[in-house]
């Protein structure tokens, strides 16, 4: 791969941490960008990370963000894109203002992200883009419309990247996560049972098995999902 360093876009304490720390467990560099930074300077003295405050759904801080890291040195191998919004709700009854919203964020964010890493990589030589998705990516669920619009486009962006990008040696992945991720406070962690949930950690292993897979075997998608959830 290009180098030997990451970016984490949408880091928070969830799958965000446990990514940061398996690169950094890596040797590799490490970039946080959040649109709210105060909650990540742990992470940050933990894993030795830069902090950068970037809204992903707006043109101007995403450039922002690139450019600083060209300005600290290469850019990142490894870009992974984690946020999302939604907004729940009867379908006639949904806020027009907080749809675009969901879609901005979850869909026009990645556009901005893998358009940006993608440039980059293209420059060194190759990399590898990931994309963060959700059961909503491939299942539309009632008084869920806008998440899905977000999460379907999410996957068709990655799709595309993926085949014009892998003739580039530049590897683009998307990750259906089918279930809920394991945190402190999960409102399902108690009735779901043993491994009802996904665990953060074992997430961020796939992921960097993904990123690592030799070029004459790349998948351009992984569904997990806990060994008890319905599929």
């Amino acid at each position: 791969m290009a180098n030997n360093s990451a970016l984490i876009v949408g880091a928070g304490s969830g799958l965000s941490a446990s990514l940061a720390r398996l690169c950094a467990a890596r040797g590799m560099s490490v970039a946080l960008a959040a649109r709210t930074t105060d909650k990540l300077q742990d992470l940050a003295a933990e894993t030795g990370a830069s902090v950068h405050a970037c809204d992903a759904s707006s043109p101007d801080d995403v450039a922002a963000l690139f450019k600083a890291l060209d300005d600290a040195g290469p850019a990142p191998g490894l870009v992974i894109y984690n946020p999302s919004y939604r907004q729940r709700g009867p379908f006639v009854e949904l806020d027009a203002d907080e749809v675009r919203k969901t879609l901005m964020i979850t869909c026009y964010g990645g556009f901005l992200v893998g358009q940006a890493a993608a440039a980059r990589m293209l420059q060194a030589g190759g990399g590898s883009i990931q994309f963060t998705g959700a059961s909503a990516s491939v299942k539309g669920y009632k008084h869920s419309a806008p998440f899905a619009m977000g999460k379907f486009g999410l996957r068709g962006l990655a799709q595309s990247m993926a085949r014009e990008l892998a003739p580039e040696n530049i590897h683009v992945a998307h990750f259906v996560i089918d279930g809920g991720i394991n945190r402190n406070g999960h409102p399902r962690a108690g009735d779901r049972g043993e491994d009802g949930l996904l665990e953060p950690d074992a997430i961020a292993e796939t992921y960097l098995q993904i990123h690592d897979q030799h070029r004459s075997a790349w998948t351009w998608e992984v569904e997990l999902r806990p060994w008890v959830e319905n599929f």
